[in-house]
């Protein structure tokens, strides 16, 4: 039995914080949006109510009827959560006059256990543009700011609680004792969700789901595909097969890199050397959706030709993890294409394999902390996310051997300097990028026209949105300097001081 916290997702931009400040308490959590709602399980021990965009006096938002879950189970709504248990019961929530949004402190604070250890003056983080203004004669004020002061409240008789605040964003300084407080004093969790027990959980389950079945995983060489790997391998041993493609588009060397580590961690894979197919089949395209898409079937066909080789595989695996779960259950339903993503999508259906996906409840930073419990390579696991369609969307324009030679050449520099002042581990992802554009340059006594490398670093702890690194400028010009002397064809270099939003990691 796996105790956990629901979250009932009103499409705040800030639900998947409150999910992941649960797992960083030992929680488990399950994000699912007010539109779809699940009847709660045995296993559900308390129920959170998130912000959102939208206000409780709208009606875009169905008013879901939340008795059956009062007194019944610890209740916390946040923000648009309190709101809505205000209203429902017969308090007034208005407009404000002036939008409630940024840093506030806590002006009173009662004795009630949800404060527990959080003095006066506590900063809060506000973000709402109703507020409570008169809450029913059974709910009892706990908290106020100078301007809020309603800030949260209790209903008597029963272990429902709600905040205007947001405890999630790290801007609320007390805001993860405020929620130790509400899932281990009210909700009574043991809070006992860490990677170990999760690798005993699932290596059971899956165990059981697959029996003495020959599973089958497309490796990329990143740390989502390599951790399910190496737990389905603790699951099942020899009966997975493992099938690691070069497009053509990694990085240098690091076809051959992947593959050894593959084998010293005990994986059965074969590896693929599909480079000209797929710089073929690329030839002449710019469009970057055309790019990912044609990279995309190409994958498929040389992957499922692959498969044929191997008899009696009943399922795929598949290193899907959490957010990509809760995007496709959104409010709104499955978020708009911004860009394709580059997966083993469509396999299923046309090789008839049915899917296994061991990490689909986890976040990135609990996928790397589950690979480390199981002891693996930091070469792999350390590895900074790269796109499934590699350098593809790194060279703007049309692809060809020469660029991406010239690409990779620069790459490596950019990485292994990085990895050689011990800078790689503070940034969240790093690479080079090929500007579809020629400059003017001096190259001993000769004028240059030559091509343009963009150095790209960020930090970020899931990727949803990332601040450019302020790496040291003699770092920067060292490294600049390296790509002009000994990579054939560039002659200048810059460094992307953009964040996202509003750009997005990848240039393409």
């Amino acid at each position: 039995m796996e105790e956990k916290v629901l979250i009932i997702d009103f499409g705040s931009q800030y639900t998947q914080l409150i999910a992941r400040r649960l797992r960083e308490l030992n929680v488990f959590s399950e994000i699912h949006p007010c539109t779809n709602i699940p009847k709660p399980d045995i296993d559900c021990k308390a129920i959170i109510l998130s912000g959102s965009p939208f206000s409780v006096n709208d009606g875009i938002l169905p008013d879901i009827d939340l008795l059956p879950f009062r007194g019944k189970y610890p209740i916390l709504g946040v923000c648009y959560g309190a709101q809505l248990l205000a209203k429902q019961n017969g308090g007034n929530v208005t407009a404000s006059k002036i939008r409630e949004y940024g840093r506030a402190k806590l002006k009173e604070v009662s004795g009630d256990v949800l404060f527990k250890d959080i003095e006066l003056g506590s900063q809060v983080w506000m973000s709402h543009g109703d507020t409570i203004q008169t809450i029913p004669s059974n709910f009892k004020i706990i908290a106020s700011t100078d301007t809020v002061n309603v800030a949260a409240f209790k209903i008597d008789g029963e272990p429902t609680y709600a905040i205007q605040f947001h405890p999630e964003v790290t801007h609320s300084i007390d805001g993860k004792t405020l929620l130790h407080n509400f899932i281990k004093e009210i909700a009574g969790l043991s809070q006992s969700w860490t990677p170990t027990h999760f690798i005993e959980t699932t290596v059971s389950d899956l165990k059981e789901k697959l029996g003495d079945d020959h599973v089958l995983i497309g490796l990329s060489g990143g740390v989502d595909s390599s951790v399910a790997a190496i737990l389905m391998k603790q699951a099942i041993g020899e009966n997975l097969f493992g099938i690691f493609i070069d497009n053509g588009l990694l990085r240098k060397n690091e076809f051959e890199q992947v593959l050894h580590a593959y084998k010293n961690m005990g994986l059965n894979v074969v590896g693929v050397d599909a480079k000209k197919r797929f710089i073929d089949e690329l030839k002449g395209i710019s469009d970057p959706e055309t790019k990912r898409k044609t990279i995309g079937r190409v994958f498929i066909e040389v992957f499922e030709e692959e498969a044929k080789k191997l008899k009696d595989v009943k399922w795929l695996v598949q290193g899907t993890i959490y957010p990509d779960v809760i995007e496709s259950l959104s409010v709104k339903g499955p978020s708009a294409t911004i860009k394709s993503h580059h997966n083993v999508g469509g396999l299923p259906e046309k090789m008839h394999l049915k899917i296994v996906e061991p990490l689909r409840m986890l976040f990135k930073d609990e996928v790397r902390s589950v690979g480390t419990a199981l002891g693996m390579d930091p070469i792999i696991l350390q590895r900074h996310p790269f796109p499934g369609p590699g350098l593809a969307i790194r060279i703007l324009g049309d692809i060809t051997e020469q660029k991406t030679a010239i690409l990779q050449d620069a790459d490596d520099i950019f990485i292994s300097e990085l990895k050689s002042q011990n800078l790689y581990d503070s940034v969240w992802q790093a690479g080079a990028i090929f500007l579809p554009i020629q400059s003017v340059g001096v190259m001993g006594d000769e004028r240059t026209y030559e091509h343009v490398i963009c150095l790209r670093a960020v930090t970020s702890v899931d990727g949803m949105t990332a601040d450019f690194c302020h790496l040291p400028h003699d770092f920067l010009g060292h490294v600049a300097n390296r790509i002009i002397n000994e990579v054939k064809g560039i002659n200048r270099v810059v460094y992307d001081i953009s964040s996202k939003p509003p750009a997005t990691i990848e240039w393409e």
